[in-house]
């Protein structure tokens, strides 16, 4: 079975040392469809909203946390899923989109579980998880307590695995804001925090 990636030194890593007889490919830059006609399936792990999808059978899973199927116009064989850092090193995947037989025997392949979840911006975990990131930046800029002291809490309190300050800087702040600003269209409760907002600007 051979599955093609496209993804940074670090998710690419990860990802071909999953499963057991599978002939990973990592994909050349620009990278085009067509040039792996072989291909089993399809992982996009590089956040690209740009990807122009072909015709074809083989499913394509995507690292697409902030972009629903509906608004990328993918075709059926499309699916998302949560490639940031720390989720895409779950054993257990959120999956958006079509999950046929094809899609559950790459997943059981590369075993791991899966839980289908609705075309939504930050299917599930991410939504929450980056909901706790923002109210510890609200916590912060109250000035109750330090970013040390916050994670400890966090961690000890709620056997979180990270503090949500230590998660914000492997997911990256500007992911979070992205995520939190997409759903503060629809809900101002997922208003980024000033702390937040001012933390992008001084990683930038």
């Amino acid at each position: 079975m051979q599955i093609v990636v496209v993804a940074d030194e670090a998710q690419w890593q990860y990802l071909s040392g999953l499963g057991q007889g599978i002939a990973w490919v990592k994909a050349d830059e620009p990278f085009q469809f067509s040039q792996y006609p072989a291909a089993a399936a399809f992982f996009i792990v590089k956040e690209n909203d740009t990807v122009q999808f072909p015709l074809s059978s083989a499913p394509i899973f995507i690292n697409s946390v902030c972009t629903t199927l509906t608004e990328l116009n993918a075709p059926g064989q499309v699916v998302r899923i949560n490639g940031w850092e720390t989720f895409l090193q779950r054993p257990l995947w959120e999956v958006a989109g079509m999950v046929n037989d094809t899609v559950t025997n790459i997943l059981t392949a590369l075993n791991k579980q899966y839980l289908p979840v609705q075309d939504e911006p930050g299917l599930v975990a991410a939504r929450v998880i980056a909901m706790i990131i923002n109210e510890a930046f609200f916590t912060l800029g109250d000035a109750v307590s330090s970013t040390t002291d916050i994670d400890t809490a966090m961690k000890l309190g709620t056997n979180y695995p990270y503090g949500p300050f230590e998660w914000a800087e492997k997911i990256g702040v500007k992911n979070i804001i992205t995520l939190l600003q997409k759903l503060q269209a629809a809900d101002n409760r997922y208003t980024p925090a000033p702390r937040l907002l001012a933390a992008d600007t001084v990683s930038t």
